[in-house]
């Protein structure tokens, strides 16, 4: 028997689409960023001097075609994550069942059917995981929806609550609950943030929220 492909149509499969387009999105804005950086700038700092001149330590036009884009890329991006969370909604409906099960191999068992449980909807989305991070050393992965953080879940949960987290346990163990495209059980990790692993921060993680779920 051969291999089917999954429809291009299917919920994971555009919800790959939208995360690649997202990347390259940010890839972009960070490109867009480093044209304002270069001219010492930024979103903000007037063109002209103070006698309404254009300004001769920087390309004028470069700076301003590059804030242009910028706000461009962002309300593209915004769009996007919009509709990146109700694809995700998609594929982990609100809808939940019974509370779910630990097993042996760091897997949490589907639910079964019944009830709705809150702390199974993803409130963020692990954007990349520096290898030999603490992040890495616990398993987190690229793309892995978070459900529970600690004792954070959605839908109070926010990116500085999770921040705050972090600074309060160094050193210290925090159980994660995650979800990852194509895999049916919430998969349980052991984060310990530290410092001094060699890169920045204390976990090595980049995250952003998905307020609309």
């Amino acid at each position: 028997m051969g291999y089917t492909l999954p429809s291009p149509d299917s919920p994971a499969e555009r919800a790959r689409a939208l995360m690649a387009r997202k990347d390259a999105l940010e890839a972009e804005l960070e490109a867009q960023g480093s044209i304002l950086k270069a001219n010492n700038t930024d979103m903000r700092q007037p063109l002209v001097d103070h006698d309404g001149f254009p300004r001769a330590d920087l390309d004028v036009w470069a700076v301003r075609h590059a804030r242009v884009r910028v706000i461009e890329l962002r309300n593209d991006l915004t769009t996007l994550m919009d509709e990146m969370a109700k694809t995700l909604e998609t594929i982990y409906p609100r809808s939940r069942p019974e509370p779910p099960q630990a097993e042996n191999d760091g897997t949490i068992a589907a639910p079964g059917t019944e009830g709705t449980l809150a702390e199974l909807l993803p409130f963020a989305r692990v954007n990349g995981v520096a290898p030999g991070s603490p992040a890495a050393d616990a398993g987190m992965e690229r793309g892995d929806l978070v459900v529970k953080f600690g004792e954070l879940r959605h839908p109070q949960s926010n990116l500085q609550a999770v921040a705050t987290l972090v600074a309060d346990n160094e050193n210290k163990a925090i159980s994660v609950l995650v979800r990852r495209l194509g895999v049916e059980r919430v998969t349980a990790l052991r984060l310990i943030p530290r410092q001094g692993w060699g890169g920045r921060g204390s976990l090595g993680w980049s995250i952003f929220p998905l307020n609309c779920l």
